[in-house]
């Protein structure tokens, strides 16, 4: 029976640990949603992509970079960065510190940046998609007849 009640209380912690890398993972496809996204719809113009004129997939891009941006300049973390880490700290496990782009980022390439960095990055980054908007016109939203 001992062996049972240590199985249960453990699941929780597993629990929350999986909810916080599945978490992870979206959060992951939503940076790669935002940095292919702009790739592909710069490269679908000489491609004659038509889908990169979608103005559905335009709008939630453009948005969820203007997020982004917008919690930068107003120095906000990320909600999906908190709740990872409220998860993670509910099971136990270490949180890091800052927003998801810096720690991942510190992560790979092994030093830190200044906030103002980042800031920068992602503030260009969204003057690009903004730009992109002239150089690959999405095809306007249908009115309801």
């Amino acid at each position: 029976m001992s062996s049972l009640s240590a199985l249960n209380s453990s699941q929780p912690t597993e629990l929350y640990l999986l909810a916080a890398d599945i978490l992870l993972a979206v959060h992951a496809l939503v940076v790669a949603f935002v940095v292919i996204g702009l790739l592909l719809t710069l490269l679908g113009k000489p491609c004659k992509w038509s889908w990169v004129r979608n103005p559905w997939f335009r709008w939630v891009h453009l948005i969820t970079i203007g997020i982004v941006v917008i919690q930068a300049w107003l120095g906000v973390i990320c909600p999906l960065t908190i709740w990872e880490m409220a998860l993670r700290e509910r099971a136990g496990d270490a949180v890091y510190a800052g927003s998801f782009i810096s720690h991942w980022l510190s992560q790979v390439l092994y030093y830190q940046l200044p906030g103002w960095v980042f800031i920068v990055s992602y503030t260009l980054f969204g003057a690009l998609v903004l730009a992109s908007w002239i150089w690959v016109r999405p095809r306007p939203l249908r009115s309801p007849k």
